[in-house]
């Protein structure tokens, strides 16, 4: 059961969310709502407006905290600051680009982030939409377009409407969980939005591999895909051993100074989590429990 207090906060995060979408009605697609009931909830009205699976839905999707978990600050880390940087490029420029770098260093973290604060740029996790069909519609989903209809008419209508924004962005993150097909409608939808919307991919190493082993085994398709993205991948982390474990444990340090309580012992947290931001979050929420 949604509470009423659980309520506000997500009207709150809907709120500030609305500066990113053009109308009340896109944002209200955004959020798979009717615009009668968008109307409702912005006019202060919860009481059986949404069901509960509806206010669960929207808060997933603006990243509001129900359960009581730990509010998490943005620290400007060297990731943060190289992709935040990459993206605002990206979207100015209606450039694309692909990351590939080591997990566990703020990658997605970052990417939502930039998201909440840039009009006209979606998150999409294509681990959560691997086929054509569901990675179109999400995106689709995401602007605030129609995305129940028939496919051809969502996937043109995508590009209608992608071509008549201001510098749209999408970023794709665990891009190397997409299957082959969708691989290649991503190049359709590149060529159908040619400077008129940027692109973004980021994974790990894996997807790295997997977009060189393709191109190895002249599977149609990936090395067009890779020009259009740069030909090249981005990373962040050093290539050296040294470099790259004194790099993460800055990036641990700083995220514990902004997240960790008054007085924590920052060293020894860098120290048990041998910079893994995840290992930090967690070291952190357990000293907020035993301080409480």
């Amino acid at each position: 059961m949604i509470t009423e207090a659980q309520k506000q906060k997500i009207l709150a995060a809907i709120a500030a969310n609305r500066a990113n979408y053009p109308s009340d009605a896109k944002h209200a697609a955004s959020l798979a709502i009717s615009t009668s009931v968008y109307s409702a909830i912005k006019n202060g009205q919860t009481d059986k407006a949404l069901s509960d699976a509806n206010w669960i839905s929207i808060a997933r999707k603006l990243g509001v905290n129900l359960r009581g978990e730990m509010e998490w600050k943005a620290a400007k880390t060297p990731t943060f600051e190289y992709i935040t940087a990459q993206l605002e490029f990206s979207q100015q420029s209606s450039l694309s680009g692909i990351l590939c770098d080591m997990p566990n260093i703020g990658k997605t973290f970052t990417a939502r982030y930039y998201v909440q604060s840039h009009k006209n740029a979606v998150y999409i996790d294509c681990s959560q939409v691997k086929t054509k069909l569901k990675l179109v519609r999400k995106i689709a989903a995401e602007f605030g377009v129609d995305s129940k209809g028939k496919y051809s008419d969502v996937y043109e209508d995508l590009v209608y409407y992608l071509r008549s924004m201001e510098t749209p962005l999408i970023i794709l993150d665990e891009a190397g969980d997409l299957q082959y097909e969708a691989f290649l409608e991503l190049k359709a939808l590149w060529n159908a939005t040619e400077r008129c919307c940027a692109w973004y991919m980021m994974g790990a190493d894996g997807l790295k591999e997997k977009i060189n082993r393709s191109i190895e085994c002249k599977k149609v398709g990936y090395t067009e895909m890779l020009s259009r993205y740069g030909d090249r991948y981005s990373k962040v982390t050093p290539d050296d051993g040294k470099e790259r474990e004194q790099f993460l444990n800055n990036q641990a340090r700083i995220v514990a100074k902004v997240n960790a309580p008054a007085g924590a012992d920052i060293a020894q947290i860098v120290r048990k989590t041998c910079g893994g931001l995840r290992r930090v979050y967690t070291e952190i929420e357990k000293l907020k429990m035993t301080a409480e």
